[in-house]
């Protein structure tokens, strides 16, 4: 039995390729593709990692900035998160958000899926 709410999550997107290197780039790793059943798609860690994650495959995104959010690390801070979000295609769309237990940022990738970036 887990403890987390959250046991997987998946990111629809137009180009899966395009996306990987968006992903990639903002969050600073390698992403794998993984083509299988039911469909191909790129991994955010490593199918045997035992924390919450999650992947990306080609579907049929939600309008833009809709849809359900979901929000990531940022790696290294929300400034040079942000700052990748914009270089790598994406869209950041508010300041940084204060909540008891960090902060974070929303923007929106180039399909359009609305994520968030936070820091403890």
């Amino acid at each position: 039995m887990t403890t987390n709410t959250c046991a997987w999550f998946e990111i629809p997107v137009a180009d899966l390729e395009r996306a990987r290197n968006f992903y990639g780039a903002v969050l600073g790793r390698d992403m794998s593709r993984l083509d299988g059943d039911p469909n191909p798609m790129v991994a955010f860690t490593d199918m045997s990692d035992a924390g919450v994650s999650g992947h990306l495959y080609p579907g049929k995104p939600a309008a833009a900035g809709t849809g359900p959010t979901i929000h990531l690390a940022a790696p290294d801070g929300l400034e040079a998160t942000a700052a990748r979000v914009r270089k790598a295609g994406g869209e950041v769309v508010s300041d940084p958000i204060e909540i008891p237990s960090g902060s974070f940022f929303y923007a929106t990738d180039p399909d359009g899926n609305s994520i968030g970036f936070f820091e403890a």
